[in-house]
């Protein structure tokens, strides 16, 4: 069993890390390369068909950049393929997905409380969403409306918005977070392998062949490019929301979800203008506060109304908590996960580190408690997995409010 739990452990962590780093990789490449396309200019003298160039410099020395409209008169004997961060992005995040979500979906995929799915309609809901969420995508990309750059992101901005809200609807709010993120993280990769790379391959193709490519294909690839970078802010903030409960295990976490997508392309708009010498709209920036004071306020509110209901208090008594009431509910509802040695199917070890079983761990961890199971509904995971009571929810959030005494 140790054996089991360490191979695991490191296998998860490594996954992990390669995840970390494969994102680093295609963020950074991404962004550079939007800041590049962005800042070209024309000069006089250009090379024929190079549509403008950018001159940097980086440790050290100088670099002159040039685009062509289309592609250069032949093919170079050297070319880099930009695609190996976005899959192996895609690879390691979607067996991350695997190996926590559609493993453990009672714990982190279903609250029976929004929707009652056994495991199987868990699973089959986030595959599903997944593949239809990007076939829809891209049909709407490629439809007239795709013709209207402002057209289309409005359309899809709606489209993701909505799609926020059903998954809010059916899956816990952790795992609607992680699933909206997954989903968003596949139409950019899809972007990449499925309409970036494949146009690209076309206008090699007729370079070999000595015939002129067609400019239309660079332009699609373009646009693509240009909605995952505006994309890339949101999806990062969805990864790492499973973190921050208050994101995702209150009632309005729909929204917070509708006001990051803005948020994230406010500060993108403020970079990309500011890369296209276009001026420095510091408005995006108020927005973007705006945004996030929004967000935080949404996240008072608590859980969802119907959780909230439960919530109340049985009695209306505001007496003196007592540290063995709130140790006796910790410990019976908590500590099958947060131990030493958990005793829950699927969890080899406490998650996070998190252990609950003596009084000085649970004293310490009080701010947790408090977050993950009074001012969120976030635990105990799977719509309340260990049927924590109403009241016991109102004790430990008392005992927080009084000063978490271990007397």
């Amino acid at each position: 069993m140790t054996w089991q739990i360490l191979v695991g452990e490191w296998s998860d962590f490594a996954i992990r890390w390669l995840h970390v780093i494969a994102a680093v990789a295609w963020i950074g490449s991404s962004f550079y390369f939007i800041h590049l396309d962005l800042s070209l200019q024309k000069r006089a003298g250009l090379p024929e068909g190079v549509a403008g160039e950018a001159w940097q410099v980086h440790g050290g020395g100088f670099y002159n950049m040039q685009k062509y409209v289309v592609a250069p008169s032949h093919m170079p004997e050297d070319l880099t393929w930009f695609k190996w961060e976005a899959y192996m992005t895609f690879l390691s995040g979607f067996a991350l997905l695997c190996v926590h979500y559609w493993a453990n979906p009672e714990l982190y995929l279903i609250d029976k409380t929004v929707l009652d799915l056994v495991p199987w309609q868990a699973v089959t809901l986030g595959v599903l969403t997944l593949a239809l969420g990007w076939v829809v995508y891209d049909q709407l990309c490629k439809s007239p409306l795709g013709k209207n750059d402002v057209a289309l992101f409005g359309v899809l901005y709606v489209y993701l918005v909505f799609i926020a809200w059903g998954m809010t609807h059916v899956f816990s709010g952790r795992g609607a977070f992680i699933e909206f993120g997954a989903l968003i993280g596949t139409m950019m990769v899809a972007n990449v392998a499925m309409i970036i790379i494949p146009k690209q391959r076309i206008v090699v193709k007729s370079l070999l062949a000595g015939e002129e490519p067609d400019p239309a294909l660079g332009k699609a690839g373009k646009q693509r490019s240009l909605h995952n970078n505006y994309l890339t802010l949101p999806v990062v903030f969805l990864m790492i929301s499973n973190h921050y409960p208050l994101s995702f295990g209150t009632q309005y976490n729909w929204l917070i979800i509708a006001l990051v997508m803005i948020m994230g392309v406010a500060i993108r708009h403020f970079f990309n203008s500011q890369h296209a010498h276009k001026g420095n709209p510091w408005w995006t920036w108020l927005v973007a506060a705006a945004c996030f004071v929004l967000i935080a306020w949404l996240s008072g509110f608590g859980p969802s109304a119907a959780k909230a209901a439960e919530s109340k208090p049985v009695t209306a008594q505001a007496q003196k908590i007592k540290f063995a009431d709130v140790q006796e509910i910790v410990v019976s509802r908590c500590s099958m996960c947060h131990a030493q040695e958990p005793v829950w199917s699927g969890v080899g070890v406490a998650p996070k580190g998190v252990m609950l079983e003596t009084p000085d761990e649970i004293h310490l961890h009080a701010k947790q408690i408090y977050l993950q199971a009074v001012m969120s509904h976030a635990m105990p995971p799977g719509g309340n997995i260990t049927e924590i009571a109403p009241e016991d929810r109102r004790i430990l959030g008392l005992w927080f409010e009084q000063g978490a005494s271990m007397n």
